[in-house]
């Protein structure tokens, strides 16, 4: 693929960083905004759980994901990422907004809102990675990657953070329609945006089997699974640990909150120099030593019953900020393995296999710290972050007929 970019990267990076932000805004007002204010209204917890169903139509958006890249990617070159981006966005602003102009109508209206939201935020990430994968030069992808997961957190504090303040002063309706406004202004740069055509090579579609035959990207889903494993189990008992250990809940809502996200944006800052200046095979392993230090130093103080809360907190914004440089990492490493043909296609199972390794490691992580107690399940964390280097290394040597940096 020639990327005939006269685009400048700062442009490409604005609209893309643009579109990441009204996409996690979506996503922290299905995960976090929606459950916090309908629990304030009163609904039973068992209800607001089902909204945690949303999230299995972005793990499985790969089964759509050929369809949108082979729709983007005309036969002459030219590209209609900007008209996907458009369309999809409308879709979801109109639901964000429904949310509110529907809201006595129940749970069940909401959640199937929710789902046209999701469907069409799923189908525009494709859409958009594909671009940030055409559009970024893979020496600079680390400056791709800071964006999108910089532009993720962001986006959390609107769709949580803000969503709840607005929703307190002034009610749903109000408090949705600001979100369907900031979804459409987020997304404006990449929506309106003229892309060149980039030179085409000979089509090969070969949809998503061929993909998962490669011997590349069967060795980088392997990549994301060990990578992110450890991780994500400490990830998901953080809040639940700290409100056993004692933490005032005002505290642990505030580490979780605010404290994820500063931490997120360190890191992902880390993350991207970390690319630029080693390349991405390099950067994934320096940041895989960073977990085995970070979790083994928290399942050593989980173990101590003298460890102070303070410490413990720390590490875990610590290991906050090691996740987020991990997701810049990764994806700047992964991008590389993507098809010219469809690269938001095959870029999309790394996604899905990401989202899914942390379902498996949430729920399995649950469960074991109810029977066996949180020092347990950070020990296994740990013992799963230990040979993670030695991992990545046989990997990359399975990898071949990609750059790798």
């Amino acid at each position: 693929m020639q990327a005939a970019s006269t685009l400048s990267l700062p442009r490409v990076l604005v609209a893309a960083g643009g579109l990441y932000t009204a996409q996690s805004t979506i996503g922290g007002l299905t995960f976090l905004g929606l459950p916090a204010a309908l629990r304030a209204s009163g609904m039973a917890m068992e209800h607001i759980g089902l909204l945690s169903l949303i999230m299995l139509i972005w793990a499985f958006k790969f089964l759509w994901a050929v369809p949108v890249e082979r729709w983007r990617i005309r036969a002459d070159g030219g590209r209609r990422t900007g008209f996907t981006v458009l369309a999809g966005q409308l879709v979801a602003a109109a639901a964000v907004a429904g949310l509110g102009l529907l809201a006595g109508y129940g749970l069940p209206v909401m959640l199937v809102l929710l789902a046209v939201m999701a469907f069409a935020s799923a189908t525009i990430d494709t859409a958009c990675d594909g671009f940030l994968i055409e559009r970024v030069p893979e020496g600079r992808r680390g400056l791709g990657n800071m964006v999108q997961v910089g532009g993720g957190y962001l986006g959390m504090v609107l769709g949580g953070s803000l969503f709840v303040w607005i929703y307190a002063g002034s009610g749903w309706t109000v408090a949705a329609g600001v979100m369907a406004a900031l979804v459409l202004l987020l997304s404006a740069p990449l929506a309106l945006l003229r892309e060149p055509p980039i030179a085409a090579s000979r089509r090969e579609r070969g949809g998503l089997l061929a993909a998962l035959r490669r011997r590349d990207m069967q060795a980088g889903l392997a990549m994301i699974v060990a990578f992110e494993a450890g991780g994500r189990f400490v990830q998901v008992l953080a809040g639940p640990y700290l409100v056993d250990a004692g933490l005032p809940l005002e505290l642990v809502g505030t580490l979780t909150g605010a404290g994820s996200v500063a931490a997120g944006l360190a890191g992902t800052t880390g993350g991207g120099l970390a690319v630029q200046k080693l390349g991405g095979p390099r950067a994934m392993q320096l940041v895989a030593l960073g977990q085995i230090l970070v979790i083994g130093l928290l399942a050593l103080a989980a173990a101590m019953s003298s460890a102070s809360l303070t410490l413990l907190s720390a590490l875990f914004v610590l290991q906050m900020a090691v996740m987020a440089a991990g997701f810049v990492v990764s994806y700047s490493r992964l991008m590389a393995l993507a098809s010219p043909d469809q690269p938001g296609a095959d870029f999309s199972l790394v996604q899905s296999a990401s989202a899914l390794t942390g379902a498996v490691a949430g729920f399995s992580g649950g469960m074991l710290a109810g029977q066996f107690g949180f020092p347990v399940v950070f020990a296994l964390a740990a013992a799963l972050a230990l040979p993670v280097p030695f991992i990545l290394a046989r990997l990359e040597g399975a990898i071949s007929g990609k750059s790798s940096s």
